[in-house]
């Protein structure tokens, strides 16, 4: 009889891309997973990975059983969301995936918050980008994902996985102290031409949505530094490198050489939660989402008392 947490694993495999990002999902490490993957091809006397370049991929022959794992898993969830209802408490464990700047300003509070309401409830948190976690909760490989939108990139949700609004974060315009638009309430998005810009790089929305507005409004941007990390961002306009336009969630205090600026009109990103429809009964899902909408209010508010102060 094949092992669940066996199949398990190959399931990860397949759905993270590498042994080590499946052991970091599942909460194992790299070698146990990998003895996992071994026994079960002792089991079914079949090579499940190859070796691919410095990772691994899987075989012709373990399509099938990560398609059975994925309709196993299924299963048990069902059972165990069953379980948990009649209880009526959360409980068991959930995995959370959440953006960078998600995780860092918005879920540590309500992973405390949850920890003390309801201590059956054992909650994991792992950091991914939002173009990659929707696809894991559709797969069963996470339990919800906190992921965002913009306007020139609407959410597309794969069908058997549901969402509910956390609430809307606002975009601003940072720029050093000594830069003419630290004087204005606000810049309309026609005058940011010629200026010198400090962004995340290609393919990610706010370089996507920097460029197309500033095409839309006549003009060509000109994208001097790059970086990853909104604190990397923040550094180089405090040192007078350039502009950038950054979310308010997770940024962290302002250094004292950057003004942040209101756009006219304001782009905003929309948060949401999503999880799979046949763990939509599940209590622990209804109040993490309950707990991350509440918590929402919290972050939002001192956004609103900063800006105030500043006028």
């Amino acid at each position: 009889m094949l092992d669940l947490q066996r199949l398990r694993a190959l399931h990860a495999v397949s759905v993270h891309g590498s042994v080590g990002a499946a052991a970091a999902a599942l909460g194992y490490t790299a070698s146990a997973v990998s003895q996992q993957i071994a026994k079960l091809e002792r089991e079914t006397r079949t090579v499940l990975l190859e070796r691919d370049g410095r990772g691994v991929r899987l075989t012709a022959e373990a399509h099938p059983l990560v398609a059975a794992a994925q309709e196993l898993l299924a299963i048990v969830e069902r059972a165990e969301t069953e379980l948990e209802q009649r209880r009526g408490t959360p409980a068991g464990r959930l995995t959370i995936a959440a953006f960078a700047s998600a995780a860092r300003g918005l879920l540590p509070g309500v992973l405390a918050d949850l920890a003390v309401r309801h201590p059956a409830l054992d909650a994991r948190l792992s950091e991914v980008d939002p173009h990659l976690s929707i696809g894991m909760v559709a797969k069963g490989a996470i339990d919800l994902s906190v992921v965002h939108d913009w306007d020139i990139a609407p959410l597309a949700l794969p069908p058997g996985v549901e969402q509910a609004v956390i609430g809307d974060d606002q975009c601003t315009l940072l720029v050093p102290r000594g830069h003419p638009f630290a004087r204005l309430d606000a810049v309309r998005r026609e005058d940011l031409g010629g200026e010198r810009w400090v962004c995340q790089p290609p393919g990610r929305v706010c370089h996507e949505w920097l460029v197309r507005t500033l095409r839309i409004a006549g003009h060509e941007p000109e994208i001097v530094h790059q970086a990853d990390e909104n604190p990397t961002l923040v550094a180089l306009v405090a040192a007078g490198l350039g502009i950038c336009l950054i979310p308010r969630l997770g940024r962290g205090p302002l250094p004292a050489g950057v003004v942040e600026v209101a756009l006219d009109p304001a782009p905003v990103r929309r948060l949401y939660a999503l999880w799979r429809t046949g763990a939509a009964r599940r209590p622990a899902i209804a109040e993490t989402v309950r707990t991350l909408q509440e918590h929402w209010t919290e972050v939002e508010r001192p956004s609103h008392q900063e800006r105030d102060a500043a006028m």
